[in-house]
């Protein structure tokens, strides 16, 4: 399933960035994330990290590697091994008051073995539905903080 997400945050987008970009700090804002740890240096093309996720079947281990990454603007990555194969593309961009955070996302139920991953189209949805829950966390983080 692919999906788009916009939304605005009150923020300069170099700040914006820093956080969709520090992926140590996503465990802060995506509700389904328990950890990351980086398997190699800083964030940049290429660079890969560990996530430990809380799923609907228990706890999931994806490997991700960082597969476009321009400092400020846009940072893309992609799991490679794990359940729920998914590819995200944050891009950030500014606008009045602010920033625009756009999100280009694709993510699959498959390696699911809760009674879930006999739900199709609906375990989708629902993780489109979380990933907006998400991001609305991620902007109340940051307008809030100083």
């Amino acid at each position: 399933m692919s999906f788009r997400i916009s939304l605005d945050i009150h923020r300069p987008p170099s700040r914006v960035f820093e956080v969709v970009a520090d992926f140590r700090a996503m465990p802060r804002w995506y509700e389904a994330v328990e950890s990351v740890t980086a398997m190699t240096g800083p964030p940049g093309k290429g660079a890969r990290f560990r996530m430990l996720r809380s799923l609907p079947g228990g706890p999931a281990r994806n490997d991700v590697e960082i597969t476009a990454y321009t400092p400020g603007r846009e940072v893309a990555f992609s799991s490679t091994s794990g359940p729920t194969p998914f590819r995200y593309h944050y891009r950030t961009e500014p606008n009045p008051g602010g920033t625009r955070l756009m999100l280009d996302g694709e993510i699959s139920g498959e390696g699911l073995t809760s009674p879930a991953a006999h739900l199709g189209g609906l375990t989708e949805r629902l993780f489109k539905q979380g990933m907006k829950k998400n991001l609305n966390t991620l902007r109340q983080i940051l307008e809030s903080s100083p």
